[in-house]
């Protein structure tokens, strides 16, 4: 690629906003021009702006540190005029962020959005690039409504559900009819450390604000269909999750059980998931891992500290599949949620957008 696309960051100085940083450092395609947050950080360095709360495991980059932050809100299209596209990780309440990433996408600048408040705009596509790569096709419809040329919103899915919904998805063929799912959540994906959140050491809180909703409600979207305008909801499989805050500093993990139509054998299920692949290993691109689902056979894995960061954390770890009593089997799975949860999973997104054409140069 000869001209690396221009990209900025919205919300840059939270946890996700850090991990862009540091996925978007040395990106074969990608260069960051552009860092922006609440007017609290806007006028700082970077560096300033963070301070103290720099919470990812390598240094922050040395071209971050003295990039004068811009005002996400204030300075929609002078940002625009400066980028290709942007990725949006902003804590705001969902219908000032819907408002924000609407401003920035009638401004002719892409959104490729971490935040939830879209994804449940009807053209609006979530994509999880193995899964659903088709549904960008919808971006037409959407620039129609908008009246945009350029500028549009994608969206990932909720972190939880990337560790069991790319498990479930080349078993739909035999008709999932149910699953039921227990997650067990780390504390990244609150954005928060051990040292910023002290009551989580030795501790599980057995709720997540909107997350089992999240969790039964998103796949559903994820295996729809472009249908005219919009994204049409698949039917089912029906599923029921629990959510769980666990003191883990990174890695959802997911328990899950699932009954079928025409029930396969565990050979076939380990093999459906050893052969599976999608759009994003089809393109080869950069941030896709080369095997997406992996299988361990050993009784004790996957384990989180040992198995997040396989394939830099964007492959997704499976487990102890055997017969269950009331369900036909059960399995345990994981998947890192700020790499392909999160911010991960929003850079393999901004690829596919690169590479099917939605997303261009702007000189």
């Amino acid at each position: 690629m000869e001209q690396k696309y221009k990209v900025g960051i919205i919300g840059a100085t939270g946890m996700v906003g850090q991990r862009f940083i540091t996925l978007t450092d040395n990106h074969p395609w990608f260069e960051t021009v552009v860092l922006a947050a609440s007017s609290r950080s806007a006028g700082k360095t970077y560096a300033e702006a963070v301070g103290s709360r720099w919470a990812m495991e390598s240094e922050m980059p040395a071209w971050a540190k003295d990039m004068v932050v811009m005002d996400a809100e204030a300075d929609v299209e002078k940002i625009a005029a400066m980028v290709d596209f942007v990725f949006c990780a902003v804590d705001m309440k969902k219908e000032e962020i819907k408002a924000l990433e609407d401003r920035y996408a009638k401004a002719e600048c892409p959104v490729v959005s971490n935040n939830s408040a879209h994804r449940w705009t009807p053209d609006v596509p979530m994509v999880v690039p193995e899964i659903n790569a088709d549904h960008i096709k919808v971006i037409d419809a959407q620039r129609k409504r908008l009246g945009t040329k350029r500028g549009f919103v994608a969206v990932k899915s909720n972190c939880s559900l990337q560790s069991y919904v790319p498990a479930l998805h080349p078993l739909l063929k035999y008709g999932v009819e149910k699953a039921l799912v227990c997650t067990y959540q780390a504390i990244s994906g609150a954005g928060k450390t051990f040292e910023t959140w002290p009551e989580m050491v030795d501790n599980v809180i057995p709720y997540i604000g909107g997350e089992e909703e999240k969790s039964e409600q998103e796949p559903l979207k994820l295996w729809g269909h472009v249908d005219g305008d919009h994204i049409a909801n698949a039917e089912g499989p029906a599923i029921t999750a629990q959510c769980l805050r666990v003191p883990v500093s990174n890695g959802h993990m997911a328990a899950c059980f699932m009954s079928f139509k025409e029930k396969p054998s565990m050979e076939q299920i380990k093999s459906d998931w050893a052969a599976f692949s999608g759009r994003a290993q089809e393109l080869n691109l950069p941030s896709a891992p080369k095997q997406f689902l992996h299988y361990f056979e050993e009784d004790n894995r996957p384990q989180t500290k040992l198995d997040r960061n396989l394939e830099n954390g964007m492959a997704v770890s499976i487990g102890r599949l055997r017969p269950d009593t009331q369900y036909d089997y059960k399995f345990v799975c994981l998947s890192h949620n700020t790499l392909r949860g999160a911010a991960g999973g929003a850079v393999l997104l901004a690829e596919l957008l690169c590479a099917e054409g939605y997303i261009d140069h702007i000189q």
